[in-house]
């Protein structure tokens, strides 16, 4: 089989005029699938160097991407592994991202593969080269071809303790163990992993708001210094600030590509604080004709119930039927309480509303207020946005109970 792979890159060669170095390269990557195990010497004039890519324009790119370059001019080799690699056409993708399984794979590609996605978007990428000796190269080359046997690629993905950027820091501890030391001084502060996740989406924007309704008490812990580096940008401000054996690990820092960090305009009119402002203005419209006509207009009682009973559902079993690490312990659902689903339907379908209503308004009532208590207390930090829907559904419950008694 070597003899045969040898034979195509020589006809190659022959036929398109492959440079020597270039041949060989793409002889490492035609027989890579036979020799990982053993990962081809490298040179002095090799070195390793993480890459830092800018945020992009969609949401699973909203906080840029991490990865590591091997070169070495020598052997030709000039390769990038990245382990924010997914599939979506793989089976039951979208199910193991609900569940909390998904899987990720550490990939391969050369160098200028790699940079042309991000030069056809237009984001930047800081390349910052490792101060290593031969054998710590030669031993993180030796790992990254080694985890990238087909038995070893594959991953289970965490958003914020297991992805591509918080890799960074994982593989320099277990290849160097103490010998490895993240420095803090750079930090201001030790923020929450929620606190990171907002430095990089708009509060008053709908993915930050189902981002912040998702995410149960569980990230509002500060996050170690070696956690903060799931984020990119705080990886390779981390990496300017850590040491080797006492010495720092950066050797030098460059600009592979130079472009202007993405901005996402917002549309205030779009916006879910807006929404939800206007249903709060809406409400207590509604509730002032209602009061006036001492009557009830069922299909707004149904709507709130019916929404906030169901989002409470999703959230619990976000909370007690997955395995995502964020999701549990979500007192959102204090005031999205899932009860509120069926009595949704009993409030749309019976004219006269149940005895017990009085009571069961009250206790939603206590809820929300319980809820701003947890805020309060600093147990979970919950989104701003949604203080115009507890004012809603406070006008509403407090009608409720005034019109249950008439």
């Amino acid at each position: 089989m070597l003899q045969g792979a040898i034979f195509i890159l020589i006809f190659a060669e022959m036929i398109f005029g492959m440079r020597p170095k270039h041949l060989f390269f793409s002889l490492f990557l035609l027989m890579g699938s036979l020799m990982f195990s053993q990962a081809p010497q490298l040179t002095e004039r090799s070195q390793i160097s993480l890459l830092t890519c800018a945020a992009g324009d969609e949401i699973y790119t909203s906080f840029g991407h991490s990865a590591f370059r091997v070169q070495d001019s020598v052997l030709g080799i000039d390769v990038v592994y990245n382990y924010g690699t997914f599939d979506f056409n793989k089976p039951n993708f979208y199910l193991n991202f609900v569940k909390g399984r998904l899987i990720y794979s550490l990939s391969r590609s050369t160098f200028d593969n790699f940079l042309y996605a991000y030069e056809s978007e237009k984001r930047w990428i800081k390349e910052q080269i490792l101060d290593l000796t031969l054998e710590e190269r030669m031993q993180l080359f030796q790992f990254f071809e080694n985890n990238y046997l087909p038995q070893n690629r594959d991953y289970l993905y965490d958003p914020l303790l297991n992805n591509c950027s918080s890799m960074t820091g994982t593989i320099l501890k277990d290849q160097f163990g103490n010998r490895i030391v993240f420095n803090d001084s750079h930090l201001e502060q030790q923020y929450t992993f929620r606190q990171l996740v907002r430095q990089y989406l708009k509060v008053n924007s709908w993915s930050m708001f189902g981002i912040d309704l998702a995410f149960g008490s569980p990230v509002d812990r500060k996050a170690t210094i070696q956690e903060h580096m799931f984020m990119p940008y705080y990886a390779m401000e981390q990496v300017r600030y850590t040491t080797l054996d006492k010495k720092p690990l950066m050797k030098r820092e460059r600009t592979v590509l130079d472009y202007s960090e993405h901005v996402n305009q917002t549309f205030f009119p779009l916006s879910p604080l807006f929404w939800f402002l206007l249903l709060l203005a809406f409400t207590g419209v509604i509730t002032y004709l209602d009061h006036r006509h001492q009557t009830r207009s069922k299909w707004l009682d149904f709507s709130l119930m019916l929404i906030t009973g169901l989002a409470g559902t999703i959230l619990f079993l976000l909370w007690v039927a997955t395995d995502h690490t964020s999701t549990p312990r979500n007192f959102n659902v204090l005031w999205a309480f899932p009860l509120n689903l069926l009595v949704a339907f009993i409030f749309a379908f019976r004219e006269k509303l149940p005895e017990w209503t009085a009571k069961y308004l009250w206790m939603a009532l206590g809820l929300i207020g319980l809820t701003l208590l947890l805020w309060i207390l600093k147990v979970q930090a919950f989104s701003p946005v949604l203080i115009p829907l507890f004012l809603t559904l406070a006008i509403r419950y407090v009608y409720l109970i005034r019109y249950s008694k008439l």
